[in-house]
């Protein structure tokens, strides 16, 4: 396993890192055990998750909320110092009606219990989880601030920003002098490229790091789904994932898997391989998550994970997306 700096901190965390949505929601904590000691095993040191995953983002029952914490809680006693633990926090948890957004109410309320649940004392990385039109940028970081400065926090992050929300984010910070969001996780993969626009000009211009997520397309480039065929059985789609539905909908991602493939078989690679090299060969992505469910999962996307792609193949691999519509 390779590390690399957090945009412009000191941090050093793995290349890959492991996304927890599937815990509690697809599979039980024995399962989820397997899948966490895979990755420590592989080197991994930064775990991702958030206090909204679990089972309740199908079923909407709100007690589901948080499955994913309460399950790496357990997990990690022991071995909580090995790790970089990452969790991040915006969505309605909770009957009331102060029970999300980034008010100063809510960023305490949501840290406390996300400390319960992951049985920790502090946070390594903790993010907003997607901009707040209602909340003053401003009393979000204040904030957050304090609570770096109380020592529950030890870096902050964002997930979904915009280059334009990341920016007025970090005009306030200095304003005030007020710690800043040191990375960012947006989705990026072969089959959705939107970042490069904007925000990976303005992360690389302030030494902000990308953790993205869903590097293999939400499943689209492991080759488990092919246009016209039934699902796995035990797949996202199967499992009636909206956002895998709407986005096989709207995106060419059929023909860009049947371009890629090709290229992938060339080197004796998995597609799933293939398509994480591509995001991992951009310098400036800190970290991809993994999103496993199953240890071979990660074990077989892990075998070239080091290895990066040539400039003539990704030349080749921007000149397969700008015909199909995709870059």
């Amino acid at each position: 396993m390779q590390y690399r700096r957090l945009g412009r901190t000191g941090l050093k965390v793995s290349e890959v890192s492991l996304g927890t949505m599937a815990f509690g929601r697809w599979i039980d904590e024995s399962k989820s055990a397997e899948v966490l000691d895979t990755a420590l095993e592989a080197g991994i040191n930064l775990i991702d998750t958030a206090d909204v995953y679990g089972s309740g983002m199908d079923t909407l029952d709100q007690s589901g909320f948080g499955e994913s914490e309460a399950i790496l809680g357990r997990l990690l006693r022991g071995r909580r110092d090995d790790i970089l633990l990452a969790t991040k926090f915006n969505a309605h948890v909770g009957p009331n009606v102060n029970d999300g957004g980034q008010s100063r109410y809510h960023v305490y309320r949501a840290l406390e219990n996300s400390l319960r649940r992951l049985q920790t004392d502090h946070i390594d990385l903790y993010q907003v989880h997607a901009f707040d039109p209602e909340t003053p940028i401003e009393e979000t970081l204040r904030a957050l601030d304090d609570l770096v400065k109380q020592g529950k926090i030890r870096y902050l992050g964002c997930s979904n920003y915009a280059a334009w929300q990341l920016a007025k984010a970090h005009g306030i910070s200095a304003l005030h002098s007020l710690h800043r969001f040191e990375s960012v996780q947006p989705e990026y993969s072969l089959i959705t490229r939107g970042i490069e626009r904007e925000l990976v000009p303005f992360v690389e211009s302030e030494k902000v790091g990308i953790i993205s997520y869903s590097p293999l397309g939400r499943g689209i480039l492991s080759g488990k789904y092919r246009q016209g065929e039934a699902p796995p059985a035990d797949s996202r789609l199967a499992l009636g994932e909206k956002r895998l539905e709407l986005l096989l909908e709207s995106n060419p991602a059929y023909a860009l898997v049947d371009k890629i493939q090709p290229l992938a078989e060339a080197k004796g690679w998995t597609l799933a391989q293939f398509a994480l090299s591509w995001v991992l060969s951009h310098s400036y992505v800190t970290s991809a998550i993994l999103g496993a469910s199953k240890p071979e999962q990660i074990r077989d996307a892990l075998q070239h994970a080091e290895e990066r792609l040539t400039p003539q193949e990704l030349a080749e691999i921007d000149d397969i997306s700008s015909s199909i519509g995709l870059f």
